[in-house]
């Protein structure tokens, strides 16, 4: 039986999330891109509503929540605040990492503190010569006593100068390929760690940029899961992550379509609202559709994953068109609006910044077009 609903306790949670993103998020949502600054006390605020430990398990102080409803809070907090989604995004893909694949040490140590908002953990895949093919890094660990020692440099990596620690993927074995690559969590304040931030375009608020590791000691206890097993950990993290992106940007579309929406049905134009000319509503209209579509396909993808059933392909097509439909519906959204949205006044233009940078991260529309290929055409086929 097909049922399209959600629980009681979800809609509750979505309510929930709803008013506080419009309540406390979305007034200030602009102020830390102006400022340039991660609001870490958010981060904490998100922890006491439970939303930094939707895939922790309630032992390490989170809620063992299931994927759909990690995406209810994805799509929520992108209406209020887009950059804060990264507490829902990083912290599940980081969460299951470390709930499944870490010893029991770590998962107490680092567990209740990511879903607190105490601490707050990146993780650092990207090199400059490797981006989509993850498994050409350069970056080396290798085993030396109680430690291993870390070499190389990522780049274009989230909250790189906020994290208060990074899972980095590291070659332990280069002779191995993608089979050769192991994971640790690496505390920023090592010797040898040094984070830089970028000047972006847009999500300020996540201090995107690099990590430079020399000589980097870091304990052998601080392994994540099996040596040379890295690589199969995250891309089946990305399958999530690549979902909660696609709710992620839909909500901030979303929120850009419904404050539109009324400024359409009271500016006058010619004696009539703007609303009442096709050439306003369709426009409208049409990125309504589009967004619907790519948010049902999402809820299925997680429903898919929560059922433990196959869901590579849904999650690829939501990354590839939730970022691209958004940036063009919040694009019209900003058209419509007029002059003043161009201006700083208003919240599109950075909404505008913020979701094209999301077209890139997590994989661009080539690499997810790649996986659905290879999905429906058949690995024969592929080009890699």
């Amino acid at each position: 039986m097909l049922n399209f609903s959600f629980t009681e306790e979800q809609d509750y949670f979505r309510k929930m999330l709803k008013e506080f993103a419009k309540e406390e998020l979305l007034p200030q949502y602009t102020k830390w891109d102006r400022e340039g600054v991660t609001p870490r006390h958010l981060w904490k605020k998100l922890g006491e509503l439970g939303v930094n430990g939707l895939r922790i398990p309630a032992e390490f102080g989170g809620s063992g929540a299931d994927c759909v409803t990690t995406g209810i809070a994805a799509e929520e907090i992108g209406r209020g605040d887009f950059n804060l989604t990264y507490a829902v995004m990083l912290n599940a893909l980081i969460g299951e990492i470390i709930t499944k694949h870490a010893t029991e040490e770590l998962r107490q140590e680092w567990l209740p503190r990511i879903a607190s908002g105490e601490r707050i953990v990146g993780i650092a895949i990207t090199e400059p010569s490797a981006g989509t093919d993850a498994g050409g890094i350069k970056t080396t660990a290798f085993h030396k006593g109680s430690v291993y020692v870390l070499n190389g440099e990522k780049s274009g990596i989230s909250v790189a100068t906020a994290g208060d620690a990074f899972i980095i993927f590291a070659k332990t074995d280069t002779n191995l390929g993608n089979r050769g690559i192991s994971a640790f969590i690496v505390p920023r304040d090592l010797p040898g760690v040094e984070c830089t931030g970028y000047e972006d375009m847009g999500n300020i608020p996540i201090g995107r940029g690099s990590i430079y590791l020399n000589d980097v000691e870091v304990p052998e206890e601080n392994l994540i899961g099996l040596e040379n097993q890295g690589f199969a950990q995250v891309m089946n993290g990305f399958d999530l992550s690549r979902l909660l992106i696609g709710l992620q940007c839909v909500g901030a579309a979303f929120q850009s379509l419904d404050e539109t929406i009324e400024h359409v049905k009271v500016r006058q134009s010619f004696g009539k609202p703007l609303a009442v000319y096709q050439g306003v509503s369709f426009p409208i209209v049409t990125h309504y559709t589009h967004l619907e579509m790519v948010k049902w396909q999402a809820y299925r993808g997680l429903w898919l994953r929560d059922h433990g059933l196959q869901h590579s392909k849904e999650s690829a097509s939501v990354k590839w068109l939730g970022p691209k439909y958004s940036q063009e519906a919040i694009h019209e959204c900003l058209l419509l609006n007029g002059h003043y949205a161009y201006t700083k006044e208003m919240p599109l233009e950075q909404r505008l910044r913020d979701v094209i940078g999301l077209e890139i991260g997590d994989g661009t529309a080539q690499a997810n077009q790649m996986v659905i290929a290879k999905d429906i055409i058949g690995k024969e086929f592929r080009s890699y």
